[in-house]
């Protein structure tokens, strides 16, 4: 959930995925397949910044090297750990969490998990028994009426350095022989939860592999090797791959066109490019139609889908780029200069003490991207909630009429 894309396009049907007939991608799905979601983050994977009550016993250590799921399981002993993320994994989403979404008119549901979870490893900190939790989800989801996205969000080694695949720092992904092995083990386990439950509709290979850090060459074999895997266990579901940071041109040429029934994924942010963070608020929702023209015109080919975004247009919210870590908006981050004169992440993260002016543009970012995003298949918002940052917090945002409810892009008319 980091830097900047265009937005998630599939290769092929995603009419598949969304469980609907299938058909040729000649232009925008019809408003029955669109998919309208949000990201369950936050549970099987930590981040501190959707969590930080997780975190805050180290929050005045100096050089901490809790930062991630890794290090916090490592610090706590399993034992431990065990008991806390227990504690977590039935707290965090709760069958009023999946009503409530039901009642906001989400239909999709996308479910970050770590490999750890499915190929666990003796010597590693991490602990397990987060499957009697997900496949708790997978009911409520099918009593709602929910699809379900299954998303590998970490892999051994860590495939972009973030918090967010379990282990901040280096990218190691794929150095070891067992890595990739160790991968398709945990997809094969996806693949199986998959065939347990019809509301899965799509596995997600990998999440944000950094091509920074692995070489495009040896992600696309990966994607192939992956899709070979999940399609021989549930060939019933279509499989999610992510962009790598490249541009959606570079995968149009790349991904072999045999793979039939996938998805690239490709994520939107406004706050991790020091530019963006600097936009006005009609520049902000500006470059949001933009993206859906870029999305129109990719769902010529292929069907388009936007799968990680949210509100915020500052990165305020505490921890947003690591524990312990500033914000590019006020120039805490180390390296970052104010986004503005003056700026501040002070009363940023609480709606209760956004002004009116703040509101009201929210409220137009949202029919903005909601309106672009359905230019091609949909939407999928990370994410669900948050303890505290509320720019990123779905069911608050449409609790307090930021986000419209229903959700219907194609009936907004902020891009014009």
């Amino acid at each position: 959930m980091h830097l900047q894309s265009i937005c998630l396009f599939a290769l092929s049907t995603a009419a598949g995925v969304l469980g609907a007939p299938q058909a040729a991608p000649s232009g925008p799905a019809s408003g029955a397949e669109l998919i309208r979601g949000v990201n369950l983050g936050g549970l099987f994977v930590l981040e501190p910044w959707i969590t930080p009550s997780l975190f805050r016993q180290w929050e005045q250590a100096k050089n901490t090297t809790v930062v991630d799921e890794w290090h916090y399981c490592e610090a706590l002993g399993k034992q431990e750990c065990t008991n806390r993320l227990n504690r977590h994994w039935s707290s965090w989403v709760q069958e009023s969490d999946i009503s409530m979404l039901s009642q906001l008119h989400i239909n999709t549901l996308r479910i970050p998990i770590g490999y750890w979870a499915l190929a666990p490893n003796d010597a590693e900190p991490y602990v397990q028994g987060q499957m009697p939790f997900l496949r708790q989800i997978l009911g409520w989801a099918a009593r709602y009426r929910m699809r379900v996205i299954l998303d590998l969000h970490g892999a051994p080694g860590s495939q972009n350095g973030f918090d967010n695949s379990g282990l901040r720092g280096d990218i190691n992904w794929t150095k070891r022989p067992t890595d990739i092995p160790r991968t398709l083990d945990a997809l094969a386990g996806l693949a199986r939860i998959a065939n347990e439950s019809p509301s899965v509709v799509a596995v997600q290979a990998v999440n944000e592999p950094a091509n920074w850090g692995v070489p495009k060459s040896t992600i696309i074999d990966f994607y192939i090797q992956a899709y070979t895997t999940i399609k021989a266990i549930a060939p019933q579901v279509a499989v999610m791959f992510h962009d790598a940071f490249l541009p959606t041109t570079e995968w149009a040429e790349i991904v072999p066109q045999n793979l039939t029934d996938s998805i690239l994924d490709t994520h939107i942010y406004h706050v991790f490019d020091e530019n963006v963070l600097r936009f006005s608020d009609e520049k902000h929702i500006s470059k949001a139609c933009q993206d859906g023209l870029n999305i129109g015109k990719f769902n010529q080919r292929t069907r388009t889908i936007c799968g990680e975004f949210s509100l915020a247009n500052t990165d305020c919210a505490r921890w947003l780029n690591g524990f312990q870590k500033g914000a590019r908006w006020d120039g805490t981050l180390p390296n970052s200069q104010p986004a503005q004169a003056g700026a501040t992440c002070h009363l940023q993260e609480d709606m209760a003490t956004w002004s009116q002016q703040k509101r009201s543009f929210m409220n137009r970012f949202a029919m903005a991207q909601f309106q672009a995003y359905e230019q091609g298949t949909g939407w999928i918002f990370w994410n669900f909630k948050t303890e505290s940052a509320d720019a990123w917090n779905y069911i608050k945002l449409a609790q307090n009429g930021i986000i419209p409810n229903p959700p219907i892009g194609r009936s907004f008319n902020v891009c014009r």
